[in-house]
Protein backbone atom coordinates (compact mmCIF):
# COMPACT_ATOMS: atom_id res chain seq x y z
CA UNK A 1 0.00 0.00 0.00
CA UNK A 2 1.10 3.37 -1.15
CA UNK A 3 1.39 5.80 2.22
CA UNK A 4 0.67 9.65 2.06
CA UNK A 5 4.80 10.18 2.69
CA UNK A 6 5.60 7.87 -0.46
CA UNK A 7 3.29 9.92 -2.19
CA UNK A 8 5.29 13.17 -0.96
CA UNK A 9 8.30 11.41 -2.08
CA UNK A 10 6.72 10.84 -5.98
CA UNK A 11 5.79 14.83 -5.78
CA UNK A 12 9.47 16.34 -4.98
CA UNK A 13 11.38 13.99 -7.30
CA UNK A 14 8.32 14.49 -10.13
CA UNK A 15 9.40 18.30 -9.53
CA UNK A 16 13.15 17.96 -9.49
CA UNK A 17 13.16 16.22 -12.40
CA UNK A 18 10.05 18.40 -14.15
CA UNK A 19 12.32 21.35 -13.81
CA UNK A 20 15.54 19.41 -15.12
CA UNK A 21 13.44 18.50 -18.12
CA UNK A 22 12.56 22.37 -18.14
CA UNK A 23 16.48 23.66 -18.44
CA UNK A 24 17.27 20.81 -20.42
CA UNK A 25 14.70 20.75 -23.23
CA UNK A 26 13.93 24.52 -23.07
CA UNK A 27 15.76 27.84 -23.55
CA UNK A 28 15.64 28.19 -19.50
CA UNK A 29 19.22 27.55 -18.49
CA UNK A 30 19.56 24.43 -16.64
CA UNK A 31 20.08 25.89 -13.44
CA UNK A 32 17.19 28.09 -13.59
CA UNK A 33 14.90 25.19 -14.86
CA UNK A 34 16.37 22.68 -11.92
CA UNK A 35 15.85 26.02 -8.90
CA UNK A 36 12.05 26.05 -10.57
CA UNK A 37 11.85 22.84 -9.77
CA UNK A 38 13.21 22.49 -6.05
CA UNK A 39 11.22 25.57 -6.05
CA UNK A 40 8.05 23.74 -6.83
CA UNK A 41 9.02 20.81 -4.27
CA UNK A 42 9.58 22.71 -1.39
CA UNK A 43 5.69 23.26 -1.41
CA UNK A 44 6.07 19.31 -0.87
CA UNK A 45 8.65 19.46 1.63
CA UNK A 46 5.68 22.21 3.30
CA UNK A 47 3.25 19.89 3.45
CA UNK A 48 5.27 16.91 4.69
CA UNK A 49 7.04 18.67 7.68
CA UNK A 50 4.27 21.21 8.65
CA UNK A 51 1.61 20.45 8.07
CA UNK A 52 1.13 16.71 8.34
CA UNK A 53 4.37 15.46 9.94
CA UNK A 54 5.41 12.73 10.74
CA UNK A 55 7.87 13.29 13.56
CA UNK A 56 6.35 15.91 16.19
CA UNK A 57 7.41 19.19 15.29
CA UNK A 58 9.91 19.61 18.57
CA UNK A 59 12.24 17.00 17.08
CA UNK A 60 15.37 17.77 16.08
CA UNK A 61 15.95 16.28 13.22
CA UNK A 62 12.44 18.06 11.46
CA UNK A 63 14.53 21.53 12.06
CA UNK A 64 17.78 19.57 10.97
CA UNK A 65 15.53 18.60 7.57
CA UNK A 66 14.40 21.96 6.84
CA UNK A 67 17.64 23.87 7.32
CA UNK A 68 19.36 21.42 5.04
CA UNK A 69 16.43 21.65 2.75
CA UNK A 70 16.13 25.52 2.62
CA UNK A 71 20.20 25.71 2.12
CA UNK A 72 20.51 23.59 -0.99
CA UNK A 73 17.86 25.66 -2.22
CA UNK A 74 19.92 28.94 -1.53
CA UNK A 75 23.05 27.34 -3.20
CA UNK A 76 20.67 26.56 -5.94
CA UNK A 77 19.56 30.27 -5.98
CA UNK A 78 22.88 31.49 -6.18
CA UNK A 79 24.09 29.46 -9.14
CA UNK A 80 21.31 30.47 -10.89
CA UNK A 81 22.03 34.21 -10.55
CA UNK A 82 25.04 33.63 -10.99
CA UNK A 83 25.58 32.53 -14.09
Amino acid sequence: MISYYDKILVGIAGCVLGGILLGVLTPIPFESGLFLGAITASVFVYDAMFRNPPLQTTDPRVAAAVIVWHAALFVLAIGAVVE
